[in-house]
């Protein structure tokens, strides 16, 4: 199953199909029951999940493009939604929130119901900055918040986001298994073996689930098609922000000689309405006159003369 196109030894988590190998199947559970506990710090600990339907949320390539969803249940019936979010979108906070009051409605229950919810997740593993103002803050936990007590008001609906771009941790910095799980999603498709941090029992199983050399033929070329699909999509990004940055910078040139013409010519106007003041001053032109003309102010003309000089001011 050799191509010269496939030349990683580990899968891409940031395809398609490499999120849903390593996260969206029942027999690797639990690499995504790991995951998530690393991001809960130990506040909710999830001991199993149930894949649920995600066909109502339109997670598929053609509906959505850049996202890929992992719906889950945990053991309390709490809803955890998890999505690779490719690139940036103009409402994408919108979109986020939008997609979160699905596995609220559906909790919904016909009849006699106190609306009572259980907890819901959404978790965005972002491959792109959002937060444009911090710079070594990736890791983002979201509640509903009282603006005036600072408390939070409601902590059943909780959104993580990581924006992974920010991640730059080498391996020998790593601290703990959240750190661990960010570096290997960061980092899984430039590895050529298994980084010695990285001993835990959960990455041997992810290491193994991820090299592609034990992929089936169906399963390497469902892999190659989706990495292309990936590479497709990141060549169009990186062509339309480099257009961006040609068209900003023509547009900026463009502004600053506008701007240095606009400046040069008010300083020559200054300069003329210098001269002529000066001038009609040594003819013993009234300032009213003066000021009329050259459009200077009192003080201005004053100065002018008191220096004897021809300056702008």
């Amino acid at each position: 199953m050799q191509n010269s196109f496939l030349k990683d030894r580990y899968v891409n988590p940031y395809t398609d199909f490499g999120f849903k190998k390593l996260f969206g199947t029942e027999i690797n559970k639990d690499l995504l029951i790991s995951f998530i506990n690393s991001l809960l710090h130990g506040k909710e600990v999830v001991k199993d999940l149930t894949y649920l339907n995600t066909e109502h949320l339109g997670t598929g390539e053609a509906d959505r493009k850049a996202v890929f969803d992992v719906y889950c249940e945990n053991e309390n019936g709490e809803k955890i939604l998890v999505e690779m979010q490719r690139g940036e979108q103009q409402f994408f906070k919108d979109r986020s929130l939008y997609y979160a009051t699905f596995p609220i409605r559906e909790q919904g229950q016909k009849g006699e119901w106190n609306y009572r919810l259980k907890a819901v997740y959404v978790i965005g593993i972002l491959n792109f900055k959002f937060d444009k103002v911090h710079d070594n803050y990736y890791h983002h936990e979201v509640q509903l918040l009282d603006v005036e007590t600072k408390e939070v008001f409601y902590d059943k609906l909780t959104f993580i986001y990581l924006e992974m771009p920010k991640f730059n941790k080498s391996e020998d910095e790593l601290n703990g298994m959240f750190e661990k799980w960010l570096f290997v999603l960061r980092n899984l498709s430039r590895l050529m073996e298994r980084p010695k941090a990285l001993q835990e029992r959960i990455f041997t199983r992810l290491f193994e689930t991820a090299e592609i050399a034990k992929f089936t033929k169906v399963e390497y070329d469902a892999y190659e098609e989706s990495l292309k699909v990936y590479r497709d999509w990141k060549n169009t990004i990186d062509t339309a922000e480099l257009k961006g940055e040609k068209k900003g910078f023509k547009k900026g040139h463009k502004e600053g000689l506008e701007k240095g013409e606009k400046i040069g010519i008010e300083k020559g106007e200054k300069r003329k309405a210098i001269e002529m003041a000066l001038e009609m001053k040594a003819d013993n032109e009234p300032i009213a006159k003066i000021m009329k003309y050259t459009k200077l102010t009192e003080e201005e003309i004053n100065q002018l003369c008191e220096s004897g000089v021809r300056r702008e001011l």
